[in-house]
């Protein structure tokens, strides 16, 4: 898989425009609670400038909204993250980033309309805002990975135990991850992509 690269420019650029050769499309979502980075990850991996859908928090959602390890957060998503990346001239893979409070989970449901899978991006330091965002993929029957994004000051458990605190079988990869850096938000995705591969040749007729 060939990610290209992307760097902040402004104006308009020629890689926001989608290839004429693209023949066709897979969707893929990351979810997670408020604040765990997934904003960041699309927008470090994004071939084109992400568009986002952030919003200034207000006095409005303390005591609503969960933003324990997140106090120097300023704004948050209220609809979707969008990004892309061109994995071939013919296919191109589009990242969908969820909101991550509560109060707009009722969204996630036309965002997981036709996605390939899912990455279930997490912070250790709230492993249970999780909970309910892996029982909404298993119930939905989406494929995931998890990445477990590592802020500075966030406790650093092995893959063991985060396996058994979430209750994932051994088929589930679980990685680790710096939202914030390209390449580390790539090998996530790749991670995700051979997943998917082995689910389709473990299903695929003999």
């Amino acid at each position: 898989m060939d990610f290209k690269n992307s760097d902040t420019v402004t104006g308009p650029r020629a890689e926001d425009h989608l290839p004429h050769t693209a023949q066709s499309a897979v969707k893929v979502v990351i979810v997670g609670g408020f604040g765990v980075g997934k904003t960041t990850m699309v927008g470090s991996v994004s071939e084109i400038r992400p568009l986002t859908t952030e919003e200034t928090m207000t006095q409005a959602g303390v005591g609503v909204d969960d933003n324990y390890g997140s106090d120097t957060k300023t704004a948050t998503t209220v609809a979707m993250d969008f990004g892309r990346i061109s994995i071939t001239d013919q296919l191109v893979l589009y990242l969908f980033g969820t909101p991550g409070q509560e109060r707009f989970w009722f969204l996630w449901n036309g965002l997981f309309e036709g996605a390939l899978g899912a990455v279930v991006l997490l912070d250790t330091r709230r492993l249970e805002v999780s909970f309910d965002v892996i029982g909404r993929l298993e119930e939905r029957g989406v494929p995931f990975v998890v990445a477990v994004n590592d802020f500075p000051d966030a406790p650093r458990y092995s893959i063991d135990d985060m396996r058994s605190a979430l209750d994932l079988t051994d088929e589930v990869p679980i990685v680790r991850c710096d939202a914030r850096r390209r390449a580390s938000s790539r090998d996530v995705l790749m991670t995700l992509m051979r997943f998917l591969h082995s689910i389709a040749m473990t299903s695929a007729p003999a």
